[in-house]
């Protein structure tokens, strides 16, 4: 991803916590040779993985618009299938949809939430429809009752996108365990990290074993160079998995980092003008993979942040919006927060004086007090 920065940069919007934890790992799997996607650091990782979650299985790939794309393609999602997708989120959601030959079928957010309102998914749901992707937006969790209730109703699958929710908890269950099949990404700016790579999580016996197979050229169990489909090479790297090993052990850790920026952020620019931020929802424990917020002149106060070292980000461009998709309809909320949204830095290991810098910039630039 090229560079957004005009400005030397002090402060990073997200940069990994790394530390001696995740260097010992990943220097013992080196010295140990355990460098390739079959090697153990990958196993030990899926298993370690999936008992964190709760889940029966759990499938490493090299990324979590992979983990999305293998799940939908395993599922049977295919040409003249139609899928609920957010439009509210990242490309990845909707280009998994998309390299399946399937169609998104986007539904806009609420007032209150970037996540989809689950009361506008009914209208587009139509014969052809075979899937809800729910997506728990920077950490929030989705109405999972709610949009689990309409998926029976409908005898629809359900794939949780929870690429930013790694640890988030609906009604104090995970998210990232409703869906049949759930996935998680491990880029280098998620809460917990391979680098690059993605999990699929399920508790389907079969499922998961198509997922195996499906992810690394679907080789024959019984006769080797032996291939009965057409299949991908998606496998993560066991130096990926070394890291995500060390990340994992200390993803408590890691979250309430987050939550305490977030709480550190919303106690810092609560009675500033201008600014609006959700607070968490109840019955939900929010990670605040990134913190977010909503802004009047957002242009001009990206560039006062970067001229003084702030890195931030614009949200999400809504995807009926982009230019590969050009869906027409009403997406009020999308439309807002695409245009109207940025988040702050938000890294694991940001310092109280660095959190302190972003608050009072902001407060500069809007004449505020305090």
């Amino acid at each position: 991803m090229p560079s957004q920065n005009k400005y030397p940069v002090k402060i990073y919007v997200c940069e990994p916590d790394i530390g001696d934890l995740e260097v010992k790992h990943v220097t013992d799997a080196i010295k140990k040779t355990e460098i390739s996607s079959i090697a153990p650091p990958v196993h030990r990782l899926e298993s370690a993985f999936a008992e964190k979650f709760g889940m029966k299985h759990a499938v490493a790939v090299n990324s979590g618009g992979s983990a999305l794309f293998l799940a939908l393609k395993a599922l049977g999602i295919g040409p003249g299938d139609e899928v609920i997708v957010p439009d509210f989120t990242m490309i990845a959601t909707a280009a998994a949809v998309s390299h399946c030959g399937a169609t998104p079928v986007f539904v806009d957010s609420s007032e209150h939430s970037f996540n989809i309102d689950p009361a506008k998914i009914e209208e587009k749901i139509t014969p052809k429809t075979k899937m809800i992707m729910p997506v728990h937006i920077y950490g929030e969790p989705c109405d999972m009752d709610a949009i689990m209730a309409i998926a029976k109703k409908h005898n629809l699958l359900v794939v949780e996108d929870a690429a930013e929710a790694h640890g988030a908890k609906y009604k104090d269950k995970l998210v990232g365990t409703f869906g049949h099949a759930n996935c998680f990404s491990f880029y280098a700016n998620k809460i917990m990290t391979t680098g690059e790579g993605g999990m699929i999580v399920t508790n389907d016996d079969e499922l998961a074993e198509r997922l195996r197979h499906m992810r690394g050229y679907d080789f024959d169990d019984e006769k080797h160079f032996w291939h009965k489909t057409i299949a991908w090479n998606l496998r993560m790297s066991a130096l990926g998995a070394a890291l995500g090993l060390a990340q994992l052990k200390r993803l408590d850790e890691l979250i309430e980092k987050r939550r305490a920026n977030a709480k550190y952020y919303m106690e810092g620019l609560a009675d500033v003008p201008g600014i609006r931020f959700f607070p968490e929802p109840p019955d939900t424990f929010c990670v605040f993979w990134m913190f977010g917020i909503l802004v009047s002149r957002m242009d001009e106060l990206m560039d006062f942040l970067g001229r003084n070292g702030i890195e931030t980000r614009t949200f999400f461009i809504p995807m009926h919006a982009q230019p590969v998709y050009d869906q027409q309809g009403d997406f009020k909320w999308s439309d807002h927060y695409g245009a109207n949204g940025l988040y702050l830095p938000s890294s694991s290991q940001l310092s109280d004086k660095d959190k302190d810098l972003v608050i009072a910039k902001i407060k500069e630039f809007y004449g505020a007090s305090g």
